[in-house]
């Protein structure tokens, strides 16, 4: 048990709820902050276990960053991590203003106020692959930004306000992107428990494309180990790729869930249009994440397959009555 101070920005996300929870199992004390209250422990790691050390606040970065700045005063973490953002890509290009106003303005202005404490000794954005654009082969970290999406540009701007500030200030900054990220208490929208959800409750998945597209898929306990050690570790105005080197498309992954599953592929999948700007491929070379974290993913693709399964069966009750669609928050 390491015993120190973490801030996670968006706790309330899959990634941040997750990475809460893997921080807390080791002991450490852990401030959540997210616009939203919390959702249903469905979806929220951190309240299957003990969270005594934990605390959350509901703050609004868009409209009570003063407040924030207050708590990181005096909370003083060592290390902060930001998942906080508009994600969604498609959505994105029907109030794009939403996205640079939450991703891109408030982001810079936290940033100019984190940049004033001492005591951190780390902030982790966590990135996207999105900012690359469509790309082919493997994707180093210093592949060139070629966004295709409002979505992605809001990123790429506000990494780049970022670099700008390790250059100026010396501001520890770090960054993360990942490959398709997985696992229990993912929202239900996304492909894995959407596709989980369909064939428990009797409804047709709508598979966007045919699922061509070619992602690697990685378990959210992969990519909160690696986080974590980027915090820990890593060299400030360094990116680091978390990424598996198995690939599958969309189709195969969907087939894959219906034969775990026991039921047929065509009873329980319709073919529906592609949407706009979806990028082909994502394949990320996670070399530097290997050789300078000595980090590396542990789980299957059938193990994430698995582990929302269990996790949906388990939480059903719950679950099937929650919102299953993307719910925009401007």
């Amino acid at each position: 048990m390491s015993g120190a101070r973490h801030l996670v920005i968006g706790s309330n996300s899959f990634s941040g709820a997750s990475y809460v929870a893997h921080l807390l199992a080791r002991g450490d004390a852990v401030i959540g902050v997210s616009r939203s209250p919390e959702p249903i422990p469905a979806f929220l790691p951190y309240r299957w276990a003990d969270a005594r050390n934990f605390q959350f606040h509901q703050i609004d970065l868009n409209s009570d960053l003063p407040r924030l700045v207050r708590l990181v005063a005096e909370f003083q973490p060592e290390y902060v991590v930001n998942f906080a953002a508009q994600g969604m890509v498609a959505q994105s290009w029907e109030r794009p203003l939403d996205w640079y106003r939450t991703n891109l303005l408030a982001m810079a202005a936290l940033h100019d106020e984190l940049r004033k404490f001492p005591f951190i000794k780390k902030f982790v954005q966590a990135s996207t692959p999105e900012v690359y654009g469509n790309t082919s082969g493997l994707v180093r970290e210093d592949a060139p930004y070629n966004p295709s999406t409002p979505y992605a540009v809001s990123k790429a701007a506000c990494d780049m306000n970022l670099f700008a500030y390790q250059r100026a200030y010396g501001f520890p900054v770090a960054f993360t992107r990942s490959a398709n990220v997985c696992g229990p208490a993912q929202a239900l929208y996304r492909i894995v428990p959407r596709t989980i959800f369909c064939i428990l409750s009797g409804e047709r998945l709508k598979l966007e494309g045919g699922g061509t597209s070619v992602r690697s898929f990685i378990h959210i306990e992969d990519v909160c180990e690696g986080t974590r050690r980027v915090a820990e570790r890593a060299k400030p105005g360094s990116v680091y790729h978390f990424s598996t080197e198995r690939r599958a498309s969309i189709r195969e992954l969907v087939e894959m869930i219906c034969a775990r599953m026991g039921v047929s592929f065509d009873d329980c999948v319709d073919v529906a249009p592609a949407r706009l700007g979806q990028d082909a491929a994502y394949l990320l070379d996670s070399t530097r994440a290997r050789e300078e974290l000595s980090w590396t993913p542990t789980r299957e693709l059938e193990t994430i397959v698995d582990d929302t399964v269990r996790w949906m069966r388990e939480w059903w009750n719950d679950l099937k009555d929650a919102p299953r669609a993307y719910q925009h928050k401007p």
